[in-house]
């Protein structure tokens, strides 16, 4: 029997083949979908995917296909230290309630207004093949990724983009962790149902 981290190992290969071909950089075949993927792994096994994904850049970038790499959580902490600084934060959370303290963490990070834009910008500034997002768990739950794949989908049409998501995706619904239920999102595809 395959263990996990076979599994794992096997469905890195298939991102690699996948997000390595023409017909995937190309976006071709979507019939008219946005170009929006996402890569399921168990949260359980999360070091050993964070290795694998170095791999699976490396392995990109040797065959000359520039990766943009953003961290959902890194970027928090960017427009966190841009605009009001972490030192304020950590005030701000001893002296709130946990809700109080998130609607101030989402007003800072505004997803609208400096989230999603800070994307943009990173992506005009790059000019990547691919836009590859993760710390999807790391972020939860003041952004929440369907919040942040809705509000993409206008913004970043001209690249795929690939969501590693801690969790499952049926096409239907993100199931944060394999526990929570984060929403119904029916735009994105399942990298795993690729057909090269």
């Amino acid at each position: 029997m395959i263990s996990e981290q076979e599994k794992i190992i096997e469905n890195f290969k298939l991102i690699f083949e996948v997000t390595s071909s023409s017909k995937f950089l190309k976006m071709e075949g979507l019939s008219g979908e946005i170009p929006f993927w996402i890569a399921p792994y168990d949260i359980q096994f999360q070091d050993f995917a964070a290795e694998q994904f170095e791999h699976l850049v490396n392995k990109l970038r040797h065959q000359g296909i520039e990766v943009l790499i953003l961290d959902l959580f890194e970027l928090s902490i960017e427009l966190i230290n841009n605009h009001i600084g972490l030192d304020k934060m950590f005030q701000i959370e001893k002296k709130k309630d946990k809700i109080k303290f998130k609607k101030a963490l989402q007003s800072t990070l505004n997803l609208h207004e400096r989230f999603i834009p800070l994307i943009v910008e990173k992506v005009k500034d790059a000019q990547p093949k691919i836009l590859m997002l993760k710390g999807v768990g790391a972020v939860y739950p003041f952004i929440r990724s369907h919040n942040v794949l809705n509000n993409l989908q206008s913004a970043i049409t001209e690249i795929p983009t690939l969501m590693f998501f801690p969790g499952e995706y049926n096409g239907r619904a993100l199931n944060l962790f394999g526990d929570l239920k984060d929403d119904n999102y029916y735009r994105a595809f399942n990298i795993f149902e690729y057909k090269l």
